[in-house]
């Protein structure tokens, strides 16, 4: 039975290099995800993400029983706000969030429904009711990669905001987006490795 592996098909979505903005185009993909809005380091996105997992996982043994088998990949969030600023100024109250887990494309909704009853029986926790399947197409983005601590982002995205976008001649097309390559809870922080990603389009005259 062939597995799919995202980090490894897909490797170019899953990888970048340090201090360098890459230009990629990304295709519609399908994912797990729970919205929410605040500290990333607050109770509410620990017990959102929390109830990600057990779907995720109960998704993937039902389809590895079909023969459709999957690694389930990294967690991913896209974060934004009503003012970008708060970003950069680190204001995390203002932040809205979405949690999430790619999945195969061949996962529908009769698969997640199945997995929140077989999560339900198991007596997990979490609100499962708000987690849903959603698929997009980020297109046009810039995407780099991040070492160190989460909270040392602000400087490199107000590098990109300022002075990467301009040079490009783009602006924002949709929320900034990350992919955690590291386990916090067993990762220094200065080891974490993380993807950082901007949807973005051309700077019209109205921009």
């Amino acid at each position: 039975m062939d597995k799919i592996d995202f980090k490894q098909r897909d490797r170019a979505f899953y990888t970048g290099k340090s201090g360098r903005w890459d230009r990629l185009t990304l295709p519609e993909m399908t994912f797990l995800a729970i919205e929410g809005q605040g500290d990333p380091n607050g109770p509410d996105y620990a017990v959102a993400v929390g109830a990600l997992y057990p779907l995720a996982y109960g998704i993937k043994f039902a389809e590895k029983a079909e023969g459709r088998d999957f690694v389930v990949p990294p967690l991913e969030a896209l974060w934004w706000a009503d003012d970008q600023g708060a970003f950069v100024a680190g204001d995390r109250a203002a932040w809205r969030w979405r949690a999430m887990i790619r999945l195969p494309d061949t996962v529908d909704d009769r698969s997640l429904d199945a997995a929140r009853t077989a999560a339900r029986r198991k007596r997990k926790a979490g609100p499962l009711d708000a987690v849903r399947l959603t698929a997009f197409a980020e297109g046009d983005c810039l995407q780099s990669l991040h070492l160190g601590p989460y909270t040392d982002e602000a400087p490199v995205l107000a590098r990109l905001h300022d002075e990467i976008m301009l040079d490009e001649g783009v602006t924002f097309a949709g929320p900034h987006h990350e992919i955690y390559l590291s386990d916090p809870r067993r990762a220094a922080p200065e080891k974490l490795r993380t993807i950082l990603r901007q949807p973005v389009r051309p700077l019209g005259p109205s921009a």
